[in-house]
């Protein structure tokens, strides 16, 4: 259950009109009272001969003139979710006299609140209708309507049965009107004109240095930029709008950045660029050079900086951990940015559904997040990857080093209390888990089969060294598809002077790996990192194919293990 507080107006007949109307797209349909102040009050739906706006007006017209408040209309709609079921009138009644006394509007104790309606014209909403006047010429009390409403509805979700909603905390984007939706219905687009502002900002800022690089950004997406300056002509702000998006005077509808998202101000954004970097070998205004043209190599840093900011977010304080889930955000969209298309619409969609994720009450510490924001910067300065080889295997890399990362800002977020950021991270996850099957089939594929020839003595010695190394994991191991990959990696690991049982502990040390829904191949991605291996191996045409064959079934079966598992806890 959605209520929504729209902006307040001057005119109640113009709302009864719009409400008991046809709608914009004949939605409307049987407009009707489900409720109101007066069980005696007339319903314009049933007889429009009434003058119910003369009577919710009466109490301000009461008021001396100068007393009256200038906008006068309060308007809440109260919606339902598509699974929900259909609540008859009288249910939504009730809602409607519990939602006026949570916001303030009626006060039943003291029998002296504001006229309101309840307006039903559809299955799933009811909008509230009141004027700002009590019958005893008092001011309601309108102090956090919006927050008492929210509260109110999580309640009447528990009593009648219908989907609960997360608490949210006051940091969530707006949501779109509907007047928007239905703009870009007429538009032919998917998503509303601030959805996609709000989508374009956020990639634009992902790897930015300074105000210049990022303003370039907004105008190489083909946005129209206004800047907002000081009489000193120094920048305050700026607001952004779609070439195409336009008002009835066919001017650009410009959105400032409080109707994106509280993180999308200028000020916000340069705390991104002025966070204390001395304990950062990398300078903030540059890529690292050494990786520039190497896609590969910065997908490879980038699952370092991911790892290390587990740790921040596990074990830092509020402050560290905030900037780190935060900055994990510009890393998802470099990595969306510069993927390939087999990988990239989920990769997207992860970084749409984290955004939610990567705001909350607490303050983030920026500056020690220099890792991950320098990890986005040389992704998106080195360009895109390639699907194949080195690229596409560090892409995978990296992704499982993000999934990772992300399953421990669930986690942080869970702990505390943050129920809607836990919820998009955990959607985030399951979007990674996506992204990372398609990257990973080739790579460990190819790795599966190398492991597949390697001669049976060694096989069994290095079964002997899992068992000695990780006993606690060694027959879990054994028993994926994935231990051949491994059994290849360990290979390719001792044959270039590392110690394989040393590199298996401490890969298992480093990180939990309860979340992991194949261990063998989590173990695979870490090892290739830690002993600076090749992610890819160069198959034949021949192992390509049969290894792209031989992933796929080996992600068939990693997923029924999976559910059978689950479905034993």
């Amino acid at each position: 259950m959605i209520p929504q507080i729209q902006k307040r107006g001057q005119r109640t007949i113009g709302l009864l009109y719009y409400l008991y109307g046809p709608g914009k797209h004949e939605e409307h349909i049987d407009p009707h009272l489900v409720a109101s102040w007066d069980h005696n009050a007339p319903d314009p739906g049933r007889d429009r001969s009434t003058t119910l706006q003369q009577l919710l007006d009466q109490p301000v017209e009461n008021i001396d003139q100068a007393q009256r408040p200038k906008k006068h209309v309060w308007h809440l709609s109260v919606r339902n979710s598509a699974e929900d079921r259909i609540l008859a009138d009288e249910e939504w009644g009730e809602v409607a006299r519990r939602m006026v006394v949570a916001a303030g509007i009626d006060d039943p104790d003291q029998g002296a609140g504001c006229r309101w309606v309840a307006v039903r014209h559809a299955d799933d909403h009811i909008h509230i209708v009141a004027t700002l006047a009590r019958e005893d010429g008092y001011k309601p009390d309108l102090n956090h309507d919006a927050a008492r409403a929210q509260a109110r509805a999580r309640a009447l979700e528990v009593e009648l049965g219908l989907r609960r909603l997360n608490k949210g905390d006051g940091t969530a984007a707006q949501r779109p009107t509907s007047a928007e939706r239905h703009k870009a219905k007429r538009q032919g687009r998917e998503r509303t004109a601030r959805e996609e502002l709000r989508d374009t900002v956020r990639r634009a800022v992902a790897g930015t240095a300074s105000e210049e690089e990022f303003f370039e950004r907004l105008t190489a997406a083909g946005l129209l930029i206004r800047k907002r300056l000081a009489p000193s002509e120094d920048l305050l702000g700026y607001k952004v709008a779609l070439p195409d998006d336009r008002n009835a005077q066919d001017e650009p509808v410009f959105y400032p950045r409080a109707r994106l998202a509280p993180d999308l101000s200028l000020p916000r954004i340069r705390e991104r660029w002025s966070g204390d970097a001395h304990d950062q070998d990398t300078p903030q205004d540059a890529p690292s050079r050494t990786a520039l043209g190497i896609p590969a190599t910065a997908r490879r840093r980038t699952a370092a900086a991911a790892s290390d900011a587990v740790l921040f977010v596990e074990h830092g304080d509020d402050g560290l951990a905030a900037a780190h889930i935060a900055a994990s955000g510009e890393v998802l969209d470099a990595l969306a940015k510069t993927s390939t298309a087999h990988t990239r619409g989920e990769l997207h969609k992860a970084a749409i559904a984290f955004e939610r994720a990567s705001r909350s009450q607490i303050r983030a510490e920026r500056g020690h997040d220099r890792a991950l924001l320098q990890a986005a910067r040389d992704l998106v300065h080195n360009g895109p990857a390639l699907g194949l080889g080195e690229d596409g295997a560090t892409t995978a890399m990296a992704i499982d080093m993000m999934f990772f990362l992300v399953t421990a800002a669930v986690h942080w977020h869970a702990k505390k209390g943050h129920a809607q950021q836990a919820a998009a991270a955990h959607q985030t996850a399951e979007r990674l888990r996506a992204a990372y099957q398609a990257a990973a089939a080739q790579p460990l594929g190819s790795l599966y089969q190398r492991g597949r020839r390697v001669a049976r003595p060694l096989l069994q010695q290095q079964t002997a060294m899992l068992h000695e190394a990780v006993p606690e994991l060694a027959e879990q191991v054994l028993a994926e598809p994935g231990w051949y990959a491994l059994a290849a990696t360990l290979t390719d690991a001792e044959a270039t002077g590392h110690d394989p049982a040393s590199l298996l502990r401490d890969a298992v040390r480093h990180r939990d790996l309860a979340t992991a829904e194949s261990v063998s191949d989590v173990l695979v991605w870490r090892l290739r990192r830690t002993a600076n291996l090749p992610a890819a191996t160069s198959p034949t045409a021949t192992e390509a194919h049969t290894a792209q064959h031989a992933a796929h079934h080996t992600w068939q079966q990693t997923r029924s293990r999976s559910t059978v598992r689950r479905g034993r806890s």
